[in-house]
């Protein structure tokens, strides 16, 4: 058996529709000593047929388009189903547009640390609330989903570009007409072995398993403090701010994210879905009238049709208006280019294999300066937006 016809890492996003297509099923996903799932072929099932090739969003990128003018940021009126999202609960709008609780929607779920691709009715889509920041199992979901549009059915699948371009590559002669495709803004998916050392590190600190981990747990209003919360199966839950948190300041540092992200083609303005979904950064910035007390805000972007017509029907659950494109980009690095690779990152790497938790931690994550802890505890956003407002209570900010 081996890794890749062509040996390249860089070359492979993990989406499986190799694996999905082969009949012969010749092909599994295994991780490799990074964490991170490549194609294993077995050369006594192979029979060299191509249809993986054809599959292949590397070898057969689907057709990308340019997103519009116009985007949409804002945040849903409900403020429960805000609460429960990452953001500002576009994804759940999104979904009541489309399905009006009917046909059948695909996203990923999380089990623990473990996440897959699943599917639910459009009424039993809550589970597919919150960011999870590892690569998705995706099993046999593009399978279905071609099984289900055969059969007439309405589909709305979500995640990552390189899984909706997968889906997209398999799914090529397939009608696509009740297919509505959502994309994350993504900006590279971290190595699984580090949230695997960190939950080793709970287990010999704590004496419990994780039971939940929420990456950016609103914790009250403060969405832009993105919170990772890790709830035990004993019962304790554990908090830590961005800035304190060794995840965000490794990741961050593009340290260990998979090699194909920092050649990632679908880290650019012209999108493979339908719809592209993000948080709306820089909101304090250049709309804060949409900041809701830091309760989260979504960006919304389009770049087909019926992008289009699912955002104006969802803009009925939503607070909010449209925005300019080309500021919107501005912070949004992930919508302009890839991640840029670390120079340390194969040094981080080994470490991340053999270094305890603690001692990974100390060496590579870094401390936040004063500066920093000023500028967000001190004068944070809240202010900015607090004082925003005042001087428009008064009339100079016009």
């Amino acid at each position: 058996m081996a890794f890749l016809e062509s040996g390249e890492k860089t070359e492979c996003f993990g989406c499986e529709a190799c694996a999905q297509i082969c009949a012969r099923h010749a092909i599994a996903m295994v991780e490799d000593e990074e964490g991170f799932r490549y194609p294993l072929i077995d050369p006594q099932k192979c029979i060299s047929c191509g249809s993986c090739r054809v599959v292949c969003p590397w070898e057969n990128p689907p057709a990308r388009r340019p997103v519009g003018r116009k985007a949409f940021g804002g945040y849903h009126t409900n403020s429960s189903i805000r609460k429960a999202s990452t953001s500002g609960g576009a994804f759940s709008a999104i979904v009541q547009a489309w399905s009006n609780h009917d046909g059948v929607i695909f996203g990923a779920v999380a089990d623990g640390l473990d996440v897959s691709h699943q599917s639910a009715s459009g009424k039993d889509f809550q589970k597919f609330r919150k960011s999870k920041y590892v690569q998705s199992r995706m099993g046999s979901s593009y399978e279905s989903v071609k099984r289900l549009l055969r059969d007439g059915q309405k589909v709305l699948f979500s995640g990552t570009p390189c899984q909706i371009a997968g889906l997209r590559a398999y799914l090529r002669g397939t009608d696509q007409s009740c297919l509505l495709t959502v994309e994350m803004v993504c900006e590279g998916v971290p190595s699984p072995l580090f949230i695997r050392k960190y939950a080793q590190h709970i287990w010999e600190r704590f004496g419990s398993t994780v039971k939940e981990l929420d990456y950016r747990d609103k914790d009250g209003r403060r969405w832009d403090f993105e919170v990772m919360s890790t709830l035990l199966w004993n019962g304790r839950k554990l908090k830590i701010d961005r800035w304190f948190n060794p995840f965000w300041s490794i990741w961050l540092a593009h340290l260990m994210s998979r090699p194909s992200c920092y050649k990632c083609p679908y880290a650019v303005r012209e999108r493979g879905a339908d719809i592209t979904l993000g948080d709306l950064w820089g909101v304090h910035l250049y709309c804060p009238e949409l900041y809701g007390h830091n309760g989260g805000a979504s960006l919304i972007a389009c770049s087909t049709e019926k992008g289009k017509r699912v955002i104006a029907e969802s803009s009925r659950f939503l607070y909010g208006h449209e925005l300019d494109m080309d500021t919107a980009v501005k912070y949004q690095s992930p919508l302009r280019k890839p991640i840029a690779m670390n120079p340390n990152r194969e040094k981080f790497m080994d470490d991340l294999r053999n270094l305890p938790y603690d001692k990974l931690c100390r060496k590579w994550a870094k401390r936040p300066t004063l500066k920093l802890l000023w500028s967000k505890y001190v004068w944070g956003n809240r202010q900015k937006i607090f004082f925003w407002n005042l001087m428009k209570t008064i009339g100079l900010n016009r």
